[in-house]
């Protein structure tokens, strides 16, 4: 982090109206209860590198706390040294490209920094951290109630309109604008389903039924034992989209959140698996040995998608929440699917190979996820046995013939499916 001195000032008026300058500050609450929204601190941007800095409010240096490792509860601004980000947890605030696009097409702020993105994003993003014009009141772009399921088709008619460019009437921006709060390249928005928020995912225009195949991936993680967000498949008139329910939401509560990428990058860790187990060793929770169950799940997570062929696993697809007591338990597992590209290694470290997609790059650090051998060997058969029954699971899913046969192509050559075999043999006894 790079130290500066913020200047004085007073609220400016965000969006500013005609003719007057752009504001360079914003504020950040924190709406863990979204009924007593707390003041964090301030934003503001930095020039040249385009990136936003933080300095906490003094109340919340009285009673707050660090929002990621690398923000700690002292009287300075944190600026990152990255062109483009913002300090530390706040960076996961941010809209992902796609909403970046949904904000240049429909928004149409009248400058396009950072801290427009955060603001124009509005007050539903991930997490618990909301963005406000004042530092007295908690003030933020409302974008209106959210649609509904029965809102799906319209929902994907304006997306494909923000996809190719093309105007979005006015009055129904609110519907797609909801995506813009969210991360990740691909299209998306939020629903109201039955009172609770989810995420609605839709096709990125390609031949296959990506939203089906998640849904069919989610679920068969489930038969391997690990916790997934809840997805639901939805019928549109030409192929699926996949609703996921929020795990970042909790009976009108809000959890603080941090990606695996921000919580890493605090800890000056490298982007890999083992680190990640490592950090949950250290910032998990304690009671029940919860942390040692989140550790082997991670462990479980990183054999399935290898053998799933998930090489699209970058730390932003990976989150940590923050408990009552301020430790961090690993999220449900989310974006879990087949990359269908054979690359043969992962976005994240694996083992002592690296990133290579191997079995025994995964047991050789398997240690690290507080496993014996014996215990980790055990865990790879299980994930193997399901991970075999895929295709049959796929079409009880309602996923095509051609959609099956286009990702057994990956799943199913001989580099992964060798290894899924090799597993029989494995000696149980490490």
């Amino acid at each position: 982090m790079i130290l500066r001195t913020v200047s004085g000032g007073q609220t400016r008026p965000f969006p500013p109206e005609r003719g007057d300058r752009p504001p360079e500050r914003l504020y950040l609450w924190m709406l863990t209860d979204p009924r007593r929204p707390r003041r964090v601190g301030e934003l503001e941007l930095v020039r040249p590198s385009e990136s936003i800095s933080l300095r906490y409010a003094q109340g919340w240096l009285a009673q707050g706390f660090a929002l990621s490792e690398d923000l700690p509860l002292i009287e300075q601004e944190f600026s990152p040294a990255e062109r483009r980000v913002a300090a530390g947890a706040v960076d996961d605030a941010r809209p992902g490209s796609w909403g970046e696009r949904v904000i240049r097409l429909v928004e149409r702020p009248p400058r396009l920094s950072l801290l427009e993105y955060l603001y124009f994003a509005g007050d539903d993003r991930f997490g618990a951290l909301g963005v406000s014009t004042s530092a007295e009141r908690y003030l933020p772009r409302r974008l209106g109630p959210l649609p509904t399921l029965a809102d799906a088709e319209r929902v994907h008619d304006l997306i494909r309109k923000v996809r190719d460019n093309e105007a979005v009437p006015s009055q129904l921006s609110s519907l797609v604008s909801t995506g813009a709060a969210l991360g990740g390249t691909q299209p998306k928005a939020l629903l109201d389903i039955h009172g609770a928020s989810w995420v609605i995912k839709f096709s990125d225009g390609g031949p296959v039924d990506t939203p089906l195949l998640e849904h069919a991936t989610m679920t068969l993680a489930r038969k391997a034992q690990i916790r997934t967000a809840t997805t639901m498949a939805v019928k549109l008139a030409h192929g699926h989209a996949v609703a996921i329910e929020r795990f970042d939401r909790e009976a009108g509560a809000r959890r603080h959140c941090l990606s695996a990428a921000v919580a890493l990058r605090a800890a000056a860790e490298p982007c890999g698996y083992p680190e990640l187990a490592q950090l949950l060793r250290r910032n998990g929770v304690a009671e029940g040995d919860r942390y040692v169950a989140d550790m082997r799940e991670l462990f479980r997570r990183m054999v399935f998608n290898i053998l799933m062929d998930n090489t699209d696993d970058h730390e932003g697809n990976h989150a940590l929440m923050m408990t009552n007591r301020r430790r961090y338990e690993l999220s449900p597992a989310y974006d879990v699917l087949p990359s269908g590209r054979a690359l043969g290694f992962q976005r994240m470290r694996v083992g002592e190979r690296e990133a290579d997609s191997t079995l025994d790059n995964a047991l050789s650090m398997s240690a690290l996820f507080s496993l014996r051998k014996v215990d980790a060997i055990r865990e790879v058969r299980l994930i193997a046995r399901v991970v075999s029954g895929w295709r049959e699971h796929f079409r009880k899913c309602g996923v095509t013939a051609g959609d099956i046969d286009q990702y057994a192509q990956q799943i199913d050559r001989p580099f992964l499916k060798d290894q899924r075999e090799s597993t029989r043999a494995m000696s149980q006894h490490g």
